[in-house]
């Protein structure tokens, strides 16, 4: 009730029934102040409390808030992830970052068709993140089909760079295809790999080896001497068995069939980002 006794004029008036008749003048001057300042530090607490209870319950709110944004922009920036997400978030690139890059493979191979100079572009007009040093391979097909696929497992230039090489590389240089014609260019997709660095994989046998790879996750490196290849995670949507994914590695590096399983391999895995063209209809 002590609340209640805010506005001075209602204080008043009910001090002077409260107050007891048998103090003095005096006396109820003072308890009358002594009141007041009970009142007044009860009602300052009671606001410095409302106060404080507001403020925690914004900060909570915004706290909340910025998680759910920081979730919301995780989700946006992985929808076309491949991997399991072990290269650092900062770097993922989000999904107009992707098509940007897309964009600038299939111009750098349309320039390239039409004999047309490479425009240059002001890397202070680029994000920072197309300037890192990362992995990069550039896969074209036509009608679902290889039409060249070549990279840098390990970054030898910036990422943006790497997508333009890679490009050029793929569509014209990929020894295994001709060089792509103008006749082919509007029946192309494309497809950009952004990848994290290669880790070792230690092993003790052929069943050992089979149990820690993870199809549709890690992209697989093989090594024997001078002999070496890789597979894409995305070639698991292939050969989704991991003993014949190995085999074929392996006769892609030029080593028998079943090295895998006779022969100790130096094997290193990484995970990729990857974007891709919508494909027509």
């Amino acid at each position: 009730m002590a609340e209640r006794m805010v506005n001075p004029a209602r204080l008043s008036k009910r001090s002077s029934k409260s107050c007891p008749d048998f103090l003095g003048l005096s006396a109820r001057h003072k308890w009358h102040g002594l009141l007041s300042y009970r009142v007044n530090k009860k009602f300052l607490t009671f606001i410095i409390f409302v106060l404080l209870s507001c403020l925690l319950g914004f900060g909570a709110f915004g706290f909340e808030r910025n998680d759910k944004q920081l979730n919301k922009e995780v989700t946006q920036t992985t929808t076309h992830t491949k991997g399991d997400g072990s290269m650092d978030n900062a770097k993922w690139l989000s999904e107009d970052e992707g098509k940007y890059l897309l964009g600038v493979a299939r111009k750098t191979i349309k320039n390239r068709l039409s004999k047309a100079e490479e425009p240059q572009i002001d890397p202070k007009d680029l994000p920072e993140k197309f300037q890192e040093r990362l992995g990069t391979f550039v896969t074209v097909t036509i009608d679902d089909n290889l039409r060249g696929c070549i990279g840098h497992i390990i970054p030898r230039e910036t990422l943006i760079e790497g997508i333009r090489e890679n490009a050029l590389n793929a569509a014209f240089r990929d020894p295994r295809f001709p060089p792509l014609t103008q006749e082919e260019f509007d029946k192309i997709e494309l497809e950009i790999s952004i990848l994290t660095p290669p880790q070792e994989l230690p092993y003790t046998d052929a069943e050992d080896l089979l149990d820690k790879l993870r199809p549709g996750i890690d992209g697989v490196i093989i090594k024997k001497g001078s002999y070496e290849a890789t597979f894409l995670p995305q070639v698991w949507e292939q050969l989704p068995d991991k003993q014949e994914f190995l085999t074929h590695l392996c006769l892609k590096a030029g080593l028998s069939a079943y090295s895998w399983e006779t022969e100790k391999l130096q094997v290193s895995t990484y995970q990729v980002q990857a974007f891709e063209e919508e494909k027509s209809k």
